[in-house]
This record gives C-alpha cells, sequence and structure tokens, in this order.
C-alpha cells in the first residue's frame, strides 16, 4: 500500500475527491493532509475523514527540513499537490523526483508560473479570448509548473463563457481525471 500527502492551500475539494477515489483500494491510500493555510477548508475536510492535518508556516517550509521528516516519518511514498500555492523547496523535489504530482488549472505552458493559480488563470484565459483550456497534471520540478507534463484534459471555451463558466469546466475535468491519473502514475512505479 502506497502512502499520499496531499498539500492544500484552498477547500481541499480535490483533496477530499482523491481520498474518496481511493477508498477501498489496495494500492494506495490518503494517509496527510499538509496546509499553509491555518483557515484553509481543507483542515475540516481532513478532521470529517479522520485523516491527520498538518499546518505549517513558511519558515518550517521553506529554512529547515522540518516538513521533509514529517513525510518520512509517515512513511509517505507520494506527495501531491491539489491546490497549493507555494514553491516546493528543493529538499522536498529532491526527495520525491517523480513522485511528487501537480495538478494546473490550464494548458500548460500557456498560463502557468508565478501568480498563475485558480481564477487568475481563468480570468486570463477569457481575456485572451482562448477557444479551450483544461488541466495539466505534472510531475513537480524546482520552479512552477515547469516539470514533466503527465497530463492533459482540454475543454471548450465559448466565447460568452465568463471565468465563472470555465472555472465550473475546470473543476469537472478535475474532478473526472486527477484521482486516474495519480493511480496510474503509482502502478507504473
Amino acid at each position: 500500500m502506497k502512502k499520499i500527502a496531499i498539500f492544500a492551500s484552498g477547500s481541499g475539494s480535490n483533496a477530499e475527491n482523491i481520498v474518496e477515489y481511493l477508498r477501498g483500494n489496495d494500492e494506495a491510500e490518503v494517509s496527510l493532509f499538509l496546509t499553509n493555510n491555518p483557515t484553509a477548508g481543507v483542515i475540516e475536510r481532513g478532521r470529517r475523514l479522520h485523516i491527520p492535518i498538518v499546518i505549517f508556516d513558511k519558515y518550517l517550509f521553506t529554512k529547515t527540513d522540518k516538513i521533509l521528516e514529517i513525510l518520512q516519518n509517515n512513511n509517505i511514498d507520494w506527495v501531491i499537490l491539489a491546490g497549493f500555492l507555494w514553491l516546493i523547496p528543493e529538499n522536498l523535489t529532491n526527495a520525491f523526483e517523480n513522485k511528487m504530482i501537480n495538478i494546473h488549472p490550464a494548458l500548460l505552458p500557456k498560463y502557468g508560473g508565478k501568480g498563475m493559480w485558480g481564477h487568475h488563470v481563468h480570468e486570463a484565459v477569457v481575456a485572451n479570448k482562448e477557444t479551450e483550456s483544461g488541466i495539466t497534471i505534472h510531475y513537480v520540478n524546482a520552479n512552477y509548473d515547469e516539470g514533466e507534463i503527465i497530463f492533459q484534459g482540454k475543454c471548450e471555451v465559448l466565447p460568452n463563457d465568463s471565468a465563472d463558466d470555465v472555472a465550473a469546466k475546470i473543476h469537472d475535468l478535475e474532478y473526472k481525471h486527477f484521482p486516474n491519473v495519480i493511480l496510474e502514475q503509482i502502478r507504473k512505479s
């Protein structure tokens, strides 16, 4: 059984979706939630799902090995970023090389990099009159949104779509594909 830790900064809906998808599976399970946001919705989801939660600050994350030690002490095999907004420090990317996966709400390399997350991405897609958008699931390296792409899922962006309309389409793609792609990568390892 492979143990997964999920990092999230927000509501944690993708984190919960992954937990539910893997429930009853004998190959992988979510063992830990980690967040940099002491008011994140993922905390309440973790409590409800009986998944331990670690809340940390920027200093612990970037200047110490404490988060790496927590992951190692919990025998974590895979790290999943599900709406986590900070750049991952090299001590973690090195320790989980090709075992750390992120989901981005756009078709990388478009609309990636620092500051391009959530609604910022969808607003940019609409403002630039894109005809499609989607999700990119990729391995994590030391740079924002530059790791090797594992999977991309696309959706149509209609001329009258708002950023909220695009967000809803992206969320559907995330729910549909992210847990399955994670399990596929674990099986390949």
